[in-house]
């Protein structure tokens, strides 16, 4: 009986752990990835001196690029979506309020929906940019760059507030940027890209390094040292690394996707051509990356996904158009909607890399 038992304990984790395998592996299938896009033909009229400006709306989409749709249909421009945790809503940025700065350009608010597009409300209404918005692992907060605190000509700091708008906080101070936060998963940690004082400068100004931070904002460390610009830092879900885009050519035009340790340490480029790739974002099991590319058409960009080494390249959009910042949905056991069949990625068309 002893050894009937030994042996149950020692199948019972195996099991566990190839069932828990499976399921992952389904719901990375099935998930969902939300971008933006400028398909639908709006042009933005509220910026001074330009007519033609495409406004952007927010999509989502299955992770094999199957039922597309739209969330948000305005006349101004929303982006940089981003899936709270259970995936039940959305946050985004909007100028729909319809808020200007001193020059009289529209500035961004942002909002949360719910995960079809329905009751969108506005968390953060200030008159100054609010951008970049990043969910705690446990959807309580968010955190997100803001220009409200802006003395010092085009200051951007690093706020946290509320999953409801309240109890704005501020976590940086700094002369210049910080941006685009990404929280650790474990919720500990926030990674993101800031100009500082010290950074190299070249002809188009002080460069962004990726720094990480506690998430009450105390205990900054530089991550990234380069003579260039690092951008846009994602945590991988299961923490163990960094995603970012970096144009190390210094042209501020050409940029590529790398990925390091959540350390900073070993460093690797996954893309290599003369085309912006940018907007990382991991799968639920860590193992793939989605990002936006012109590498087609400069004037016109197209989501991807390919393996977290920079293999296995697949292209998931395809429209005259331009789509970008795809935000993938990380609950390990998300699905589509109701009645949606399973799908592989092999349904989707190879790219030669």
């Amino acid at each position: 009986m002893q050894r009937r038992t030994n042996l149950g304990n020692l199948i019972l984790p195996n099991v566990v752990v190839v069932i828990l395998t499976l399921l992952m592996a389904t719901a990375e299938a099935q998930g969902q990835i939300a971008f933006v896009s400028s398909r639908d033909g709006h042009v933005r009229d509220n910026i001074p001196g330009i007519n033609d400006l495409p406004a952007l709306e927010i999509y989502a989409m299955d992770a094999d690029g199957g039922n597309q749709r739209r969330l948000t249909n305005n006349p101004a421009s929303d982006h940089s979506p981003a899936w709270s945790p259970d995936g039940k809503h959305i946050a985004f940025v909007s100028e729909r309020d319809g808020h200007v700065n001193g020059r009289g350009w529209p500035t961004f608010e942002v909002y949360v929906m719910a995960a079809d597009g329905s009751k969108p409300q506005n968390i953060t209404n200030d008159p100054d940019d609010d951008r970049h918005p990043s969910w705690s692992p446990d959807g309580k907060r968010i955190v997100f760059s803001s220009e409200r605190d802006n003395d010092r000509d085009h200051n951007i700091e690093i706020y946290v507030m509320n999953a409801d708008g309240s109890k704005p906080e501020r976590l940086t101070n700094n002369l210049t940027e910080d941006e685009y936060p990404s929280w650790s998963p474990d919720g500990e940690r926030i990674v993101f890209s800031a100009r500082r004082e010290g950074h190299v400068e070249n002809k188009l100004g002080i460069t962004h390094e990726i720094y990480v931070m506690d998430a009450d904002g105390g205990n900054e460390q530089r991550l990234t040292e380069n003579r260039n610009n690092d951008w846009a830092p994602v945590w991988s879900p299961d923490g163990k690394r960094i995603a970012f885009e970096s144009d190390r050519k210094g042209d501020a035009v050409n940029f590529d996707i790398y990925v390091m340790d959540a350390d900073g340490g070993n460093l690797q480029k996954l893309t290599n051509n003369r085309a912006w790739n940018g907007a990382p974002s991991w799968s639920p099991s860590s193992e793939r990356i989605a990002f936006w590319s012109n590498r087609d058409d400069q004037f016109n960009a197209d989501i991807y996904v390919m393996d977290a080494d920079g293999g296995n390249l697949q292209k998931l959009t395809n429209n005259p158009h331009s789509d970008a910042s795809p935000a993938w949905l990380n609950s390990p056991f998300s699905v589509s909607p109701a009645g949606k069949k399973f799908t592989m990625w092999g349904s989707l068309k190879q790219i030669d890399r």
